[in-house]
C-alpha cells in the first residue's frame, strides 16, 4: 500500500507539472519470498488456506476503479478481480478465497503499479532479504542477502511476523524434542510455511492452540494428506481419510475453536458506524491523562455492542420502527453517562432475550468439569452447532453475530484510545492485552462456518480429538513423548510424538531473531516502546510510575519515524505494520475496504507523502523531542 501511494502520488504530481519537471525517482521493493504477495500470500501455496474475510470486502487499491486501466490510485477489489480473470469458478463476493489466491491479486496490483509509472520514475523488485540498514553520509545503505548494497535516502520498513527465540515452556518444550531424536517441535509461524509433511501417517500431532493457524494445520494434515469431506443429506459434512493423515490432538484455554465469521449480509462499502462507544464520549468523562480501559473504555464499547445486539433482537421480534426507536431512546441516555442497554430493551417489551456475556462465550467450559472425553466432546459439538447456527443466520440477521462484528469495526476507536500510552502501564498490559484483545481474538476474527463443520466430520471420524479447556502440554521423560491433556476432563492425556505450536508468535522486539530487526535493536536503531506513567505530586511535579515494555518496536506518531536508544526520531526512516504492534493495535491487517480509505490506507499515504517531501538527507535525524512514551492522550 505504501507503494501504491508512492506512484498514486507521483503520478499526480507528474500532471501537476508535466514534462518541464523530470521526476527522476528510484523505487526498490525488497520481499526475500515474493515481491508483491509477500510470505503469507505467497502464490505457490495450497488452497487448502482460507482467508477469513469474503472477497468482495478487499481491495489493495486506494481508489475504485473510474473506467480507465486499473492504476495506483484506481483498481479493482480483490472480488472484481476474481470474477474478471476466472467468471466461470469465481464463487461470489460472500466467499472466502485461498491465500494463494489473494496473493495473485496482489501481484496483479504490483504490475498495475509497475505499468502505470510516470516519467522518469522507475521501479525494481528484488527477490532477496534485507540482512541490514546502516546510516551514514546522509543516507541509507542496505545490504542484501546477495551480497548488493543499495543507498537510498529514504526506508520503508514493513518486515511483518516475528521469528522469535524460544523461551519459557516453548523453549523447554524445543529441548525436549533436541534430546529426544524421535520426537518434532515445529515452532509456531505461518502453517503454508511449517514442515507438516514430514509428520508420519498414522502418528499423533499435539497443537497448541485452537486459533486460525490450528485451522490451517488441520487442512493441511486433512485436505493436505488427500483427505476429503463429503456432504450429507442434512448438511452435515461426513470425512473421507486417505489412510495417510496423522490423529490430531488438539487444545487450548478455552478448549473451544474458534468461532465462525457469521454468513456476510454486508454490502462490501458498508462501515458501521458506532453511537455510543466514540473518541468524543468517552473523552468527556476523561478529558485528560491515560485512560483505565476496564473503567473508562470496556463499558463504553459494551454498550455499543449491547445496543447492536438487543436491536437486532427487537427488529426481529417487533420490527424496524421499534428498532429505531429504542436506539434513538438509548443514545438519548448516553449524554450523562453509560446507558444500561439491557434495561431499555425490556421497556421495549424485549424480556427473554439473555444478557450477552463476552466472558462466558469465549470461555464456555470455564466453570464446568468432566468425567472423560466422551461427555466433553458431546458438550463440546452442542457448543460447536449453535455458533453454526448463529453463524448461519448472518452478521446482520443474527443478534449475536451482528453484536460481535462491532468489536471488529469499532477497531479504530479503540486505537484512537489505547495506541501511544493512551491506557495506564498496568491498564494496558492487564486489562487491554491481557483480557480484552484474547477475548476479541476468539469472538470477532473466526474462519468461514466450513472450518466449523469440519472440525465436527473429524471429531466424528476419530482424526481429531480436542481434549479440552485449560490444555496442558507436558514431557514424559519415562516414555519420551509429549503428553496433551485437560486438568478439567477426565482420563483425557494422550502421548504425542509431534508438538505443533499454531499461535502466531508475539510481536517482540527484545526476542526476534530475524538478522535484519536484531541488528536494528543492537545498534539502538529500534527500541522497544516503554508506556511510562507519570504520578502526579503536588503543584504540577510528577514522579515515574509503573513502566510496561511492551515489545514493539518505538515510532513517533505518523508517518511513524522510529526512535532510537537516544530518543531521536530517523525521519528518513519508517516503520509500519507488525513490528509496531503494541505501541499502536492491530497492525495485522493487509487490506482495506474498496474505495474506502481506512486507517491502512491512511498510514500509508502519510508516509508517502513524507518520504517524498524536498528535504536534505542530512537533516534526517532530529531529536524526538517529546519521548513517544511519554505522550499522552488528548
Amino acid at each position: 500500500m505504501v507503494l501504491e501511494r508512492l506512484v498514486a502520488r507521483l503520478a499526480e504530481q507528474h500532471g501537476r507539472t508535466g514534462a518541464r519537471e523530470p521526476l527522476e525517482v528510484r523505487i526498490f521493493l525488497v520481499d526475500a519470498v515474493e515481491p508483491g504477495a509477500g510470505q503469507v500470500y505467497r502464490t505457490d501455496q495450497p488452497d487448502w488456506f482460507l482467508m477469513n474475510t469474503v472477497a468482495g470486502q478487499i481491495s489493495a487499491y486506494s481508489g475504485v476503479p473510474d473506467g480507465g486501466p486499473a492504476r495506483a490510485g484506481a483498481g479493482p477489489s480483490f472480488g472484481e478481480w476474481w470474477q474478471a480473470v476466472d467468471p466461470a469458478n469465481y464463487p461470489g463476493p460472500d466467499s472466502y478465497a485461498p491465500r494463494g489466491q489473494y496473493g495473485r491479486y496482489l501481484r496483479s496490483v504490483l504490475a498495475a503499479v509497475q505499468e502505470s509509472l510516470p516519467p522518469g520514475v522507475r521501479l525494481r523488485c528484488i527477490k532477496e532479504r534485507a540482512e541490514d540498514v546502516v546510516r551514514g553520509a546522509g543516507r541509507y545503505r542496505l545490504t542484501l542477502s546477495g551480497g548488493e548494497r543499495l543507498d537510498v535516502d529514504r526506508v520503508v520498513l514493513t518486515t511483518g511476523h516475528a521469528s522469535n527465540e524460544l523461551t519459557g515452556r516453548e523453549g523447554d518444550l524445543a529441548d525436549f524434542a533436541v534430546r529426544h531424536p524421535e520426537l518434532r517441535y515445529i515452532q509456531g509461524g505461518s502453517a503454508a510455511d511449517m514442515p507438516l509433511d514430514d509428520i508420519p501417517a498414522g502418528s499423533r500431532v499435539g497443537v497448541i492452540g485452537l486459533g486460525l493457524s490450528f485451522y490451517d494445520v488441520m487442512a493441511a494434515l486433512t485436505l493436505g494428506r488427500g483427505g476429503a469431506f463429503a456432504e450429507r443429506p442434512d448438511g452435515t459434512l461426513r470425512y473421507l481419510p486417505s489412510g495417510t493423515e496423522p490423529v490430531i490432538v488438539a487444545g487450548s484455554r478455552s478448549g473451544m475453536p474458534l468461532h465462525a465469521r457469521g454468513h456476510n449480509q454486508k454490502p462490501p462499502t458498508y462501515s458501521y458506524r458506532p453511537v455510543l462507544f466514540t473518541p468524543e464520549r468517552v473523552r468527556a468523562h476523561r478529558p485528560w491523562g491515560p485512560l483505565d480501559f476496564a473503567e473508562h473504555v470496556y463499558p463504553w464499547l459494551k454498550a455499543e455492542i449491547d445496543l447492536v445486539y438487543y436491536g437486532t433482537a427487537l427488529r426481529r421480534a417487533l420490527g424496524t420502527d421499534s428498532a429505531a426507536r429504542f436506539t434513538d431512546r438509548v443514545t438519548s441516555a448516553a449524554d450523562t453517562g453509560v446507558p444500561q442497554v439491557a434495561d431499555f430493551a425490556e421497556q421495549f417489551g424485549l424480556r427473554d432475550q439473555s444478557p450477552l456475556d463476552l466472558d462466558t462465550l469465549a470461555r464456555p467450559f470455564e466453570q464446568q468439569g468432566f468425567t472423560g472425553p466422551a461427555e466433553f466432546r458431546r458438550v463440546l459439538r452442542k457448543e460447536i452447532e449453535q455458533d453454526l447456527a448463529n453463524a448461519a443466520e448472518g452478521n446482520v440477521d443474527s443478534p449475536l453475530k451482528a453484536a460481535l462484528d462491532v468489536m471488529r469495526d469499532t477497531r479504530w476507536v479503540i486505537r484512537e484510545l489505547v495506541d501511544f500510552s493512551g491506557l495506564t502501564a498496568r491498564s494496558q498490559r492487564d486489562d487491554f492485552l491481557g483480557w480484552y484483545v484474547p477475548r476479541a481474538s476468539f469472538l470477532a476474527a473466526g474462519p468461514p462456518r466450513v472450518r466449523l463443520r469440519q472440525v465436527l466430520a473429524l471429531l466424528d471420524s476419530g482424526h481429531l480429538h480436542i481434549v479440552g479447556p485449560h490444555t496442558r502440554y507436558d514431557t514424559d521423560a519415562a516414555t519420551g513423548r509429549y503428553v496433551v491433556s485437560s486438568p478439567r476432563v477426565e482420563g483425557s492425556a494422550l502421548a504425542v510424538t509431534t508438538l505443533v505450536d499454531a499461535r502466531v508468535p508475539d510481536p517482540d522486539l527484545r526476542r526476534n531473531t530475524q538478522p535484519l530487526t536484531a541488528r536494528l535493536r543492537e545498534r539502538g536503531v529500534w527500541t522497544s516502546y516503554v508506556n511510562r506513567e507519570e504520578v502526579p505530586r503536588e503543584g504540577v511535579h510528577r514522579e515515574p510510575g509503573e513502566a510496561y515494555d511492551t515489545g514493539g518496536v518505538a515510532v513517533t506518531r505518523s508517518p511513524f519515524h522510529p526512535v532510537d536508544h537516544e530518543g531521536r526520531a530517523d525521519e528518513g526512516m519508517y516503520v509500519l505494520g507488525i513490528p509496531t504492534e503494541h505501541t499502536r493495535w492491530f497492525m495485522q491487517v493487509g487490506s482495506s475496504r474498496p474505495g474506502m480509505w481506512s486507517d491502512f490506507v491512511r498510514d500509508a499515504d502519510r508516509i508517502a507523502e513524507h518520504a517524498l517531501e524536498a528535504r536534505p538527507a542530512s537533516a534526517a535525524v532530529r531529536g524526538a523531542g517529546e519521548r513517544p512514551a511519554e505522550r499522552r492522550a488528548g
